[in-house]
């Protein structure tokens, strides 16, 4: 097992680069695979903080992002129940992360003992998460460079489909048009002009909760995003 993590990359990644002793640990997360609960909007580790641990979204759902020097907020992704995140190259997160709604997570430790249990199943796991994460990333790059606001719009909420369980076509959206706007390289009052002209279009409906949306149109949306 330990030859396979080196060969994937995971040993360097999970055990490499912690300098002086762990941090205190709690002891919840004491545990084999233990669980804890956040708030909406909770803080779970901050830019800059040691990779002590990395986690699994059991429910809800995680921001990470990053604050500029100007003040603003880039989001650089949401993770969904099943997703691993946390998951860094060097000793310190370069992201912080956040509970979107509330939130349940299992919590790993960084070490290459801690994927050697059940066959190996949560290091296939983490491997699958890096690669699902590098494609994300490199969709992300190329809708923040190249596609307007509706395209943007049209490609988030097609990807949100695709991950999250819906009925008909419906998906109920954990983040708000702010978290929207800050993912997407908009402001928030162009996200909400363009989810109304969407609407308007007939490409999809929003229902009186208006964290719900229902995709009418999915083709259409799929010819819109490129």
């Amino acid at each position: 097992m330990q030859t396979a993590l080196a060969n994937a990359g995971l040993a360097p990644v999970l055990a490499g680069g912690l300098p002086g002793s762990a941090p205190p640990i709690r002891r919840a997360e004491t545990r084999a695979e233990p669980r804890r609960s956040y708030a909406a909007d909770e803080e779970i580790f901050a830019e800059g903080e040691r990779t002590a641990f990395f986690y699994t979204v059991v429910s809800g759902a995680v921001r990470t992002c990053k604050l500029l020097s100007d003040g603003r907020r880039q989001i650089d992704a949401f993770h969904l129940p099943g997703d691993i995140f946390g998951v860094e190259a060097g000793p310190e997160h370069r992201f912080n992360a956040e509970a979107v709604t509330e939130t349940r997570l299992a919590i790993h430790r960084r070490e290459p003992r801690a994927l050697a249990g059940d066959d190996g199943a949560l290091a296939r796991a983490v491997v699958a998460a890096m690669m699902r994460g590098l494609e994300r990333a490199q969709d992300h790059m190329m809708l923040l460079g190249r596609k307007s606001a509706r395209e943007r719009i049209a490609s988030f909420m097609l990807a949100l489909s695709e991950r999250l369980p819906g009925q008909g076509g419906a998906i109920e959206l954990p983040m708000s048009r702010t978290d929207m706007a800050d993912h997407l390289g908009l402001t928030v009052e162009t996200v909400s002009r363009t989810v109304t002209q969407l609407e308007r279009d007939g490409l999809i409906e929003l229902p009186p909760s208006r964290r719900t949306v229902v995709l009418r149109h999915p083709a259409a949306l799929r010819h819109l995003a490129g």
